[in-house]
């Protein structure tokens, strides 16, 4: 396993990256109204006395550091990752103890990752064919220095690995425990891709909800995606490697 002082670190800046996320997540008011979140301790805990469902909806703020927490508009989708986490919900970069903020450089990439987990879930769940759950799009800027694992496929093979997460999770510990804000990657599921698995949400900005889209499970994969807004329909296709 490679350690963290021989990971280079690079600064990225994406505008117009894309996460995509299910619908039926709805925006928290409190990372949404009140802009400034050295705030929002006292307004919860005044809150709590009335609604005590409150930290059902915000989930444990204590997961974020004061410094590194945001507010105002969209700011829902940048901490809701961080605050809403459970060890029955690991990923790639974390066994699900914090959160991470996963972000695609482009709306394919972000669509090809989450076409993958999505068919994973309802293969498990023995699902039946038809049209599935909507998901939204998030359009969001990253301006963070990052560790860079791109370009480095053949000594990071096992971090990379399309379906074994224990060394990408050993190894993102041990980045985040060092100071790390996150880590910048190749996508396993679109050729050429990059993402980005964020530790902080203060390491994008500026999230928009763009379109809403239906995936269609035909009982084996997800083969189709559906623009909500328009009705159009689209066929997902997997890319031969190299090809974007």
């Amino acid at each position: 396993m490679s350690s963290a002082p021989a990971i280079p670190i690079s600064r990225i800046e994406w505008q117009g990256a894309v996460r995509i996320i299910r619908s039926a997540f709805p925006p928290i008011d409190l990372f949404e109204d009140i802009a400034d979140p050295a705030d929002w301790p006292l307004l919860i805990s005044a809150e709590q006395k009335t609604n005590p469902r409150i930290m059902a909806t915000i989930g444990n703020l204590d997961l974020v550091p004061a410094e590194r927490r945001v507010g105002g508009a969209g700011a829902s989708f940048l901490m809701a990752p961080f605050t809403h986490v459970s060890t029955n919900r690991p990923s790639r970069f974390t066994n699900g103890s914090y959160g991470v903020l996963y972000v695609g450089i482009s709306f394919e990439t972000a669509l090809f990752e989450t076409i993958h987990h999505h068919a994973r879930f309802m293969l498990r769940t023995r699902e039946a064919p038809g049209w599935t759950a909507q998901f939204r799009e998030i359009v969001l800027s990253v301006a963070a220095d990052l560790h860079d694992l791109r370009g480095q496929a053949a000594a990071l093979a096992p971090v990379l690995d399309p379906l074994d997460y224990s060394a990408a999770q050993a190894l993102a510990g041990s980045l985040r425990a060092a100071g790390s804000n996150g880590i910048v990657y190749p996508s396993v599921r679109h050729a050429s891709g990059e993402c980005a698995a964020l530790f902080y949400p203060d390491g994008a900005a500026s999230p928009v909800q763009g379109r809403h889209f239906d995936y269609h499970w035909d009982g084996q994969r997800v083969d189709l995606v559906r623009d909500a807004g328009s009705g159009a329909v689209f066929r997902v296709v997997d890319l031969p490697a190299g090809e974007s």
